[in-house]
């Protein structure tokens, strides 16, 4: 593990996958406390995605002040997700909902603009109607798969042995 490793040859270790991570996190609290811009980040992860050595890692962020000292502690756990993104299933179902009342309404639109042998001025707009009433409906069985899929795959994640990492 390379965390908290001593470096006796000035920085001369080759960096792994670990350390670039922090350098990384380091760089994206710079970023959201404005002491880097968005170029200025963008560069320095880049290149701490492909540093070699501690030392080179180090360069990356020597010239950044340390953050504010209630940020550095650990806090409280984040917040959980908003409710919305809790039941993938229930939004998908009232969006296909919504895609099925868009389609109803575009089917008894396009019948009565053409309602049979007789001429009608709204003929015109049958076939666009039809269209957009199967359309609708394309919609709404999407919406519902996407939403069955996601909501499978939050449970198969719930269910997956939760895999300790150490830092």
């Amino acid at each position: 593990m390379t965390t908290g490793r001593q470096d006796p040859g000035g920085g001369q270790l080759r960096a792994g996958h670990a350390d670039r991570e922090r350098v990384i996190e380091t760089l994206k609290d710079a970023f959201a406390h404005g002491r880097l811009s968005k170029d200025e980040f963008d560069e320095r992860a880049g290149r701490a995605l492909v540093a070699r050595t501690g030392a080179g890692l180090a360069a990356l962020t020597a010239d950044l002040p340390p953050g504010p000292p209630a940020q550095s502690a650990p806090g409280p756990a984040a917040p959980p997700a908003p409710a919305r993104a809790g039941r993938p299933l229930a939004r998908a179902a009232a969006a296909s909902a919504g895609c099925l009342v868009v389609m109803t309404a575009a089917g008894w639109a396009a019948r009565l603009a053409d309602p049979g042998p007789a001429p009608s001025p709204y003929q015109p707009f049958a076939f666009p109607l039809v269209l957009i009433a199967f359309l609708a409906l394309i919609a709404a069985l999407g919406t519902l798969a996407f939403g069955l899929a996601a909501a499978l795959e939050r449970r198969h994640a719930r269910r997956a042995p939760r895999q300790v990492t150490t830092t």
